[in-house]
């Protein structure tokens, strides 16, 4: 039975439900609290979305889960509308520190203020070598692959005051796993990320995400599996004209991708090798204690569980595990709530947070080494 993987979809779907879960409410600073209940006062989510003009810097094709932003239905393939819409469509200068002292006016050498053309706002300092990327320099280059191959802009926008702008497109042919069997698919998209305060590179990286917010901008990048960086040097968009050359390598990495979730999906695993992956992924002492030998026996059960369901729809294979420990860690692994915090809570803050990239990426590589026999 076929069906479409969408990360951006589910996590949509998750944040909804928290949101109403716990009764919360947006603030005008775009940050959202829980209004009854245990919970009453948290602050639940926190979008990240610039809003220097008043209103969020958010341009999507698809409406986002915190119901930010202009939505054109369908997306646009015109770059202007993007940057107007995304509201990055600001120049930043480079000026010189100035400061007080003594009684005189004094510039300090070496150091310069990154400043947005439209607020005036100070976005960061940086040294001497900095080159400003202005946004239609790192985002241009991607208008000639949108108009050959069709794509279109799926999202852009700032974050943090403007610090950093991101633009997202996607890339026609999405990924299927196990083509002519499980047909499960995978959207993939191309995101180009720049920053003005001297604290990243410029990135281009195809990733499962859509950005629509900082959360999502972290997953994309967590997530990413193949990449350019660029320094802010007077030769880095010499670097980027190099990767709009590769950007073939995009398609590689789709195939790539698909082939180790294919390998996955045609690699049997009987239950026993699935409770060594569990075994390798949570090691246990031997001198352990009752207690956290009973908490690996409980955890083992619901894998256990969640890995016979997942085998009706997937078989019994490499990906059907994958699956269900993926699942497991989302929504069902125990959350050790804070003092104002949930379980509910604190389960969507690890999700935000990345808790488990590595051991979902530590499982991911053990299952592949189960091709090799």
């Amino acid at each position: 039975m076929s069906t479409t993987i969408d990360v951006n979809q589910q996590f949509h779907d998750q944040r909804t439900a928290l949101m109403q879960s716990t009764g919360a409410r947006r603030r005008a600073d775009g940050t959202y609290a829980a209004t009854v209940g245990y919970d009453r006062g948290e602050v639940v989510g926190r979008d990240g979305l610039d809003t220097s003009r008043g209103t969020a810097a958010l341009y999507t094709s698809t409406p986002a889960w915190h119901g930010l932003g202009t939505v054109i239905p369908g997306g646009t393939t015109e770059i202007d509308t993007v940057l107007s819409l995304g509201q990055i469509d600001f120049q930043v200068d480079k000026v010189p520190v100035k400061y007080s002292y003594d009684g005189s006016d004094r510039v300090m050498e070496d150091r310069w203020v990154t400043v947005r053309s439209d607020t005036g706002a100070a976005l960061g300092t940086v040294g001497q070598r900095y080159q400003i990327f202005q946004q239609r320099e790192i985002f241009t280059f991607l208008q000639d692959l949108a108009g050959q191959n069709g794509v279109l802009w799926e999202s852009a926008g700032a974050l943090r005051g403007g610090r950093r702008v991101f633009v997202t497109m996607e890339i026609p042919d999405s990924v299927i796993v196990d083509r002519g069997g499980l047909d499960d698919e995978i959207r993939l998209f191309i995101v180009a990320i720049n920053s003005h305060d001297a604290t990243s590179q410029a990135e281009v990286v195809v990733t499962p995400w859509r950005v629509v917010c900082a959360n999502t901008e972290r997953f994309a990048l967590a997530d990413a599996r193949s990449r350019w960086a660029i320094r802010h040097t007077s030769g880095g968009l010499e670097n980027f004209e190099e990767a709009r050359r590769t950007l073939g390598l995009t398609l590689k990495y789709a195939g790539v991708f698909e082939a180790e979730e294919t390998a996955l999906a045609r690699t049997d695993l009987a239950i026993d090798d699935f409770h060594k992956v569990i075994a390798d992924l949570w090691p246990i002492d031997d001198d352990a204690t009752d207690r956290t030998k009973n908490s690996h026996a409980r955890r083992a059960e619901r894998l256990d569980a969640m890995f016979r369901a997942e085998t009706g729809r997937a078989g019994w294979t490499a990906y059907a595990g994958e699956r269900a420990i993926t699942d497991y860690l989302d929504h069902v692994a125990p959350r050790r709530p804070g003092k104002s915090m949930s379980e509910e809570l604190a389960r969507a803050t690890a999700l935000l947070e990345g808790t488990d990239d590595e051991l979902k990426t530590k499982a991911h590589k053990r299952l592949l080494q189960l091709r090799t026999r």
